[in-house]
């Protein structure tokens, strides 16, 4: 794939990213709360992804922003002002959709153009500023195509230089690279966050892939029944989930019965500390979620757990090991895999300083993606 091409850092006098509030959006469909007082404050400049399950209302409310919804209670604002009510085409807004959207009987060029042309650009001018953006995504040689000729990354590559070109306040990504295969996926999503990084948008990202989050965002909210679970970096999200949510939807995570122990609880055959304190935490039964490379599996004759099955992730391997009640993810290098084959009795300990804990429950939930 053709690499974007460089583009300018934004100087001191360019407008810097406009700054976005979502401020107790409320949505309603029926009996449906898509949002039900979701808030989240995004700084000039920054990406922040909207990540979570189909129906947690990460798509409404992106669709709020964009003006494509009328939000039935709550303020949408950009750099102060409320645009809750001000229709879609006068809010300033690029928007690239999954499905590229592109007109089949344009060429790219004239794509590109198109917004331009509505805004009464005149023509040299917005034929100018199209062949300026097909450079910084690397298409210039494909301006006279159409779309039928151009593979799916170039024309979601189309799609971004067309919603550039109005040169939007706030940039809009509605899971833009689910219909790309997995190389292209890849190679896109660098390129867009390089993009999007040296022209200092404001971008809100909406996917319910968390790698494609954690790997793009400054920040990711992880959203649930109309709510932000958490927002935080990618790196906090991960190491430091706020809710059992979070913990089971971004990454992998085991649950486990324990039992409290002073300030701590007992996993395996140790105390450990309880994220938050033990006072925080709700009476009745608990379950630990642990995290893969939280474990350390260690040989034991006399120990609890059994390795049920490995999986080989290239170089990890991930076990599964039955014990106590539950079935127990950890990750090993696989130069060491051997040493752990199904039937191997062994013992596990907890390696983090500390771990979240929830109310118990008899099975995990299946998160849809």
């Amino acid at each position: 794939m053709t690499e974007l091409a460089s583009a300018p850092a934004p100087t001191a006098s360019a407008p810097a990213g406009s700054r976005v509030v979502l401020d107790s959006l409320t949505r309603v469909y029926g009996r449906t709360r898509a949002l039900d007082g979701f808030s989240l404050t995004i700084e000039p400049g920054e990406l922040v992804a909207l990540l979570g399950p189909s129906g947690c209302g990460k798509t409404t409310a992106l669709r709020c922003l964009a003006g494509f919804e009328v939000p039935d209670a709550g303020r949408v604002l950009v750099d102060g002002v409320d645009v809750a009510r001000v229709s879609a085409q006068k809010r300033d807004m690029g928007m690239v959709f999954q499905s590229y959207s592109l007109f089949p009987n344009m060429n790219v060029l004239n794509n590109v153009a198109f917004g331009l042309r509505m805004r009464g650009v005149h023509s040299a001018a917005r034929k100018a500023k199209a062949v300026e953006l097909l450079e910084l995504v690397g298409l210039a040689d494909q301006a006279v195509k159409y779309p039928h000729q151009m593979s799916g990354g170039q024309q979601q590559r189309v799609a971004l230089a067309r919603a550039l070109a109005i040169e939007p306040r706030v940039l809009l990504l509605d899971e833009p690279l689910s219909a790309l295969d997995a190389k292209v996926r890849l190679e896109l999503r660098e390129q867009i966050r390089a993009l999007q990084q040296r022209l200092a948008i404001t971008t809100v990202f909406v996917t319910h892939d968390q790698e494609e989050a954690l790997s793009m965002a400054d920040r990711v909210c992880v959203m649930s029944h109309g709510q932000a679970e958490q927002i935080a970096a990618p790196a906090v999200l991960y190491a430091q989930p706020s809710t059992a949510f979070v913990a089971e939807f971004v990454g992998v995570s085991s649950r486990v019965p324990v039992t409290r122990s002073g300030e701590g609880v007992v996993v395996f055959d140790g105390v450990v500390p309880v994220r938050g304190g033990i006072s925080a935490v709700p009476s009745g039964d608990l379950d630990v979620l642990l995290r893969p490379e939280d474990l350390v599996v260690e040989a034991d004759p006399a120990g609890l757990g059994v390795v049920t099955h490995v999986s080989f992730l290239g170089g990890t391997t991930r076990l599964h090991v039955g014990v106590a009640g539950a079935t127990v993810k950890v990750d090993v290098r696989s130069s060491e895999a051997h040493t752990w084959p199904p039937g191997e009795r062994v013992r596990l300990r907890v390696t983090s300083r500390d771990v979240l804990v929830s109310p118990r429950r008899a099975a995990a939930v299946v998160v849809e993606e």
